[in-house]
C-alpha cells in the first residue's frame, strides 16, 4: 500500500503515475449565506464556522449558524410556498425534477470535485457513483410524481405538507437527492440542513435549484450545527422530519417529537455482517469485502464492519485479504489512481482510533495495511482484527471508519445467531455459490439491506432501511414515495 503515487517499485511495469483531477472546475466563495424563499440571504446572527478539505486541513470557506429565527423563516417560504407546489399536476412538477437531474449531469464533474474537497472521500468515488446515483434518484422520483395514483397508497395520495430534513456528512449529496427527490415529486416543500462539517454540496445545489427555475420557497437550505438541525425538527410548522445521522441523535430526535403528530423516518446506525461461507468465491469475495468495509474509508451506515466467515478458509481467507489490502493506494483524494482517502475530520478520525485502541486493550490482534499516512489531513491505515468475539467493543459499536473486525463461524445457523446479534439491524452480505443458501440465510438475517454476491451497490428503484437502533422508515423505491404521502 502506497501513499505516494510517485513510490512504486523498480522496474514495475503497472505503476500508477499521477492523475489528479484539476479542482479549478470548481469556483468556493469565501463566505455563504442560507438559502430561503429561492435566494441566497444573511442569517439573524453573526456566528460562522470555516469548512475544511480533510485531506489537507486547507480552510474551503465560511459558512452561516443557522438561527432559529433563520428556521422560522425557511419554514415560512416552505408553507408558503406548499399551496401552488402541491396544487401543480404531477407531470408538472415531473419537469422540474428532470431538470435538476439533467443540470446535476451537466455538472457532475465540478460537484464531485466538490465533494471530495469538502468531504475528503475519493474523487473516482464522488465521479462514478455518487453523481451518477444523485441525478438517478431525481430522474426516479420524477419518474412517480404524475404516478402517484397508482403506487399503491390510495387512489389519491396527498402531500404531507412541509418536510424538514436534516443529512449526514458521508455522503453529503446522495443523502440529499434521497430526501429531497421523494418530498418534492409528492408535491411537499422542504428546508434542509446539511452537516456542519460538508455544508458546500447543499448551497451549491441550492444554485441548481435556481438554475432549474423552481418555484421560490420550495427547496430552502439552512446550515449550521446541532443547535439548527433542533430548531428545525422541533418546529411546530413542520409536518415531517427526516434524519440519516447517529443512532444517538436519532434516539433524541424521536423523543423530541414524540406526541406532535409530525411523521418521522430515521436511517441511523449499523453494525453489517459481511458472511462468508466455505464454497465462496475467495477473490471474489475479497473484493466485496473491500467494497464493504473501505468504501469511502469505512464511513458508511451500512458497512460490513462484521467480517463472519466460514472456519475452515479463514486462514486462506485473510491471506488472500492482506494481500489485497497491501495493494490499496491512500493519498491525494483528488488523484484518480486514490482508493483510500481521508476521514472527514478530527473528530471522527479521533473516535476511530479510540475504538481500534480499545480493539487492542481488549485482547483482539490488529493488523493494518503498511502505508505511510501523508503528514497533513485526518488519515488513517486500513485496519483488520482478527481474534474477535461478539464480547468485544469493536464488535458491538459502529467505528465508522476503514476498521473489520474478523469473526468466525461453524454452522449456517450459527452464522446467522452471530449475524443477527446486534442493537442494529442495516445492513448484510452473504457469499456462497448455493442460490438455496443465500435465500434460506437472507430470510432469518433481522437487516434492512441483504446483498448476495455483492456489497454497498444501490439503486433509486430499491428501498433502503433499517430494523432496531437502525432506524424505520424506508427511503428509495416505491416505498420511499410513502413517507411523503398522507396516505
Amino acid at each position: 500500500m502506497t501513499s505516494d503515487m510517485t513510490q512504486t517499485a523498480a522496474g514495475n511495469p503497472f505503476a500508477y503515475a499521477p492523475a489528479p483531477e484539476s479542482r479549478a472546475v470548481v469556483d468556493i466563495a469565501p463566505s455563504y449565506g442560507l438559502f430561503i424563499d429561492g435566494e441566497f440571504t444573511e442569517s439573524s446572527g453573526r456566528e460562522m464556522h470555516k469548512t475544511v478539505s480533510p485531506a489537507t486541513e486547507e480552510v474551503l470557506a465560511e459558512y452561516t449558524q443557522g438561527t432559529a429565527e433563520d428556521v422560522e423563516r425557511a419554514v415560512a417560504a416552505a408553507r408558503k410556498a406548499f399551496g401552488k407546489w402541491s396544487a401543480l399536476p404531477g407531470s408538472e412538477r415531473a419537469k422540474y425534477l428532470y431538470r435538476i437531474a439533467r443540470i446535476i449531469q451537466e455538472r457532475s464533474r465540478e460537484l464531485a470535485v466538490l465533494e471530495t474537497l469538502d468531504n475528503g472521500k475519493p474523487i473516482r468515488e464522488t465521479r462514478d457513483a455518487d453523481l451518477p446515483l444523485v441525478a438517478a434518484h431525481f430522474f426516479y422520483y420524477a419518474g412517480w410524481a404524475d404516478k402517484l395514483g397508482h403506487a399503491g397508497f390510495g387512489p389519491d395520495p396527498r402531500p404531507l405538507g412541509v418536510a424538514g430534513q436534516v443529512i449526514p456528512w458521508n455522503f453529503p449529496l446522495l443523502m440529499l437527492a434521497w430526501k429531497i427527490a421523494p418530498a418534492l415529486a409528492t408535491g411537499n416543500t422542504v428546508v434542509l440542513k446539511p452537516a456542519e462539517t460538508t455544508p458546500l454540496s447543499a448551497l451549491f445545489f441550492a444554485d441548481i435549484c435556481r438554475q432549474a427555475g423552481l418555484p421560490r420557497g420550495v427547496v430552502n437550505i439552512v446550515t449550521g450545527d446541532g443547535r439548527t438541525g433542533e430548531a428545525l425538527v422541533t418546529h411546530p410548522g413542520i409536518d415531517k422530519a427526516a434524519f440519516t445521522g447517529s443512532t444517538a441523535v436519532g434516539k433524541a430526535i424521536a423523543r423530541q417529537v414524540a406526541g406532535t403528530g409530525k411523521r418521522l423516518t430515521l436511517e441511523l446506525g449499523g453494525k453489517g455482517a459481511n458472511i462468508v461461507f466455505d464454497d465462496a468465491p475467495i477473490d471474489q469475495a475479497v473484493e466485496g469485502i473491500v467494497s464493504g468495509i473501505f468504501f469511502n474509508q469505512g464511513q458508511v451506515c451500512c458497512a460490513g464492519s462484521r467480517l463472519l466467515v466460514q472456519e475452515s478458509i479463514e486462514e486462506e481467507l485473510l491471506d488472500a485479504l492482506k494481500r489485497r489490502l497491501s495493494t490499496l493506494r491512500l493519498g491525494d483524494p483528488l488523484d484518480k489512481n486514490t482508493d483510500i482517502g481521508a476521514i472527514n475530520s478530527a473528530e471522527q478520525l479521533a473516535r476511530i482510533t479510540a475504538l481500534a485502541g480499545t480493539g487492542e486493550a481488549e485482547g483482539a490482534e490488529r493488523w493494518s495495511a503498511p502505508c505511510e499516512l501523508p503528514s497533513s489531513g485526518y488519515w488513517f491505515a486500513p485496519t483488520l482484527f482478527t481474534g474477535v468475539t461478539q464480547a468485544h467493543t469493536i464488535a458491538r459499536d459502529e467505528i465508522f471508519g476503514p476498521v473489520l473486525s474478523v469473526l468466525t463461524f461453524r454452522t449456517p445457523d450459527e452464522a446467522v445467531a452471530k449475524a443477527n446479534n446486534s442493537q442494529y439491524g442495516l445492513s448484510a452480505g452473504i457469499w456462497t455459490e448455493k442460490g438455496s443458501r443465500i435465500l434460506a440465510v437472507a430470510s432469518k438475517l433481522r437487516a434492512g439491506v441483504v446483498w448476495a454476491n455483492t456489497f454497498n451497490k444501490f439503486d433509486p428503484t430499491s428501498p433502503f432501511g433499517g430494523y432496531k437502533e437502525s432506524g424505520f422508515g424506508r427511503e428509495g423505491g416505491r416505498h420511499g414515495l410513502e413517507a411523503y404521502l398522507d396516505v
